[in-house]
């Protein structure tokens, strides 16, 4: 039975790694509290699945210090490894079993007793929706029965903190929106606190709170609507006949800074609906189309990193490639 302490779920203080001259965590700190969905959002090499590594004990910490379920991630490692659970980004399934094997196979390392085992295999598989499936194995399975198999495996021993790394990666866009009806059911159905990690903006609008991480530092940390309300400004796109000129007419007409994004001339304003019929009227360049949207995600982390999501992805595979060749 998992130990229950008061305070905060995850407790994280100065947390740093480094693998030689590279710092793949800066000295981070937050807190998750009990029963929160906490989502780490950031680009692919910014941190977030070592940081979920210190946080479940298999990657040792090289500065700060972390409570997990009210454990010592590095004193206390086997009473951490007793209180999550763990979901890759990668499938580690036995594929040659079927799912109420690989279900068992996970009870009996967790010493789950052979009748309290088989109600829990029961509940775990009623979850998920694949109860039908508990005989089939599971290379007979699709990508997101699989990941739906492997959100099973680490409920199955009654977990206080679930980490879910990139939970959806390399699902289709109806199978990630299956996946995340599953995780939203976990809040009414089991007592525990989710952490988990994306790079889809538009998942993070599911978390009680999210901390943008990039380059190894948490930039900002807030709830979705506190973080797109702090920026204050509509996203205007227009579609003209010399995006070059408009960008320069917006800069020396309006004091606009504006770029392309995804083929348009972006960029942000108050009250965009408002400022429309000046941008036609005052402009000086033809306008094909307008679109005004409220700020997304997207628009928090461009304000607070200076780049687009997609953009820093991007950068983060050109270092590692020059890594790799130093």
């Amino acid at each position: 039975m998992n130990t229950v302490t008061a305070g905060p779920a995850v407790a994280v203080e100065g947390l740093a790694k480094r693998y030689g001259d590279i710092e793949a965590v800066k000295g981070i700190g937050f807190e998750v509290a009990p029963g929160e969905v906490f989502g780490f959002l950031g680009p692919n090499g910014a941190g977030k699945t070592t940081t979920i590594g210190m946080l479940c004990t298999l990657v040792g910490p090289s500065g700060g210090a972390a409570r997990v379920a009210g454990h010592d991630i590095v004193a206390e490692r086997d009473e951490v490894r007793r209180n999550i659970g763990l979901v890759f980004q990668d499938p580690t399934l036995d594929a040659y079993l079927t799912a109420e094997q690989n279900l068992r196979f996970h009870g009996e390392l967790y010493g789950l007793a052979r009748e309290a085992m088989n109600e829990r295999i029961a509940q775990v598989l009623e979850l998920v929706d694949l109860s039908d499936r508990k005989d089939s194995k599971v290379e007979t399975f699709s990508g997101g029965m699989k990941r739906r198999l492997e959100i099973a495996r680490g409920l199955l021993h009654s977990p206080r903190v679930l980490f879910l790394d990139e939970p959806t990666v390399g699902l289709d866009p109806q199978t990630r929106a299956a996946i995340w009806g599953y995780i939203k059911q976990l809040k009414d159905t089991e007592d525990i606190t989710i952490f988990l990690t994306t790079h889809y903006m538009e998942e993070a609008e599911y978390c009680d709170r999210i901390a943008i991480i990039d380059h190894g530092e948490i930039v900002v940390l807030d709830t979705p609507e506190n973080l797109k309300a702090s920026i204050g400004k509509d996203r205007v796109q227009i579609t003209t006949g010399d995006d070059e000129a408009a960008i320069a007419a917006l800069k020396g007409r309006f004091g606009i800074d504006a770029g392309v994004r995804d083929g348009t001339v972006t960029f942000a304003v108050a009250s965009g609906e408002a400022f429309v019929p000046r941008l036609f009227a005052e402009l000086g360049v033809a306008i094909r189309s307008v679109h005004v949207a409220r700020p997304s995600l997207d628009d928090v982390f461009m304000n607070y990193t200076g780049t687009t999501i997609r953009d820093a992805e991007a950068s983060a595979t050109d270092w590692a490639r020059r890594m790799m060749r130093r």
